[in-house]
């Protein structure tokens, strides 16, 4: 059986108002990875209001930049900690780290809710924390929590720039983690290798050097890919 690799854990990083990184900023590991992730992109469109004909459909004017959303699924269970983790009896002290992606901050006179990235792999999404909704599922006999989900709406006030070829990359902030060989991280499409390939089949079929592109995915047997495994083949020497 090839041996399955183990995806690292998405992150939470405060950033600085301007969306740069902040070095002494708060980081928070998840503690299971998401299903799935759910990326929303919308414009704001007005319909006119002035007087003009009636007959067909109104004209539709663009008023905004646009905006983009980020929906993720978190589960925190202190059953499932790590035999080396420190006890924790309440869900809600894990839980709570999260939470403080939402909570304003003093800015001068003024608080405002702090700048927020969500890193997973070559994924990356930097923008404020509209929402986090918290559920409770699984208790002990003590009534204390042990089991959370937190649904978390993340939002920017742009539209990334269309790359021909390459789809809409989500633009990391300043410093945050490259994607594969260094790139920036979403800036080139991952590959899923179906049943039964080679990385060196997969590699030559981009022209691509199979080396490059093992050291660039952390690959160790180039003959043993586990299907559906996400590759970068865009690695070069």
């Amino acid at each position: 059986m090839p041996e399955r690799q183990t995806l690292v854990s998405a992150e939470l990083r405060e950033l600085n108002a301007d969306f740069s990184e902040k070095s002494d900023g708060k980081r928070v590991a998840v503690q299971f990875n998401p299903e799935n992730l759910k990326v929303t992109f919308s414009n704001q469109i007005a319909t006119p209001t002035g007087s003009g004909s009636q007959e067909g459909s109104p004209a539709r004017l663009f008023v905004g930049a646009g905006s983009t959303k980020l929906a993720v699924q978190l589960w925190f269970d202190v059953t499932a900690l790590a035999p080396e983790a420190e006890r924790v009896e309440d869900v809600r002290e894990l839980t709570r780290e999260v939470i403080y992606f939402i909570t304003p901050i003093p800015d001068g006179d003024h608080f405002r809710p702090p700048a927020t990235a969500f890193i997973w792999g070559s994924f990356s999404f930097a923008g404020i924390v509209d929402s986090i909704e918290e559920t409770l599922e699984f208790f002990a006999p003590d009534g204390k929590p042990l089991r959370a989900g937190l649904s978390i709406q993340m939002s920017q006030q742009r539209i990334p720039s269309y790359v021909p070829g390459r789809g809409v990359p989500q633009t990391p902030p300043p410093g945050a983690q490259g994607g594969p060989g260094g790139r920036p991280a979403g800036a080139s499409p991952l590959t899923q290798a179906p049943a039964g390939a080679s990385l060196q089949r997969l590699a030559a079929s981009q022209g691509a050097d199979w080396r490059a592109v093992a050291a660039a995915n952390g690959i160790e047997n180039p003959r043993q890919l586990t299907p559906g495994q996400l590759l970068d083949l865009a690695a070069r020497r």
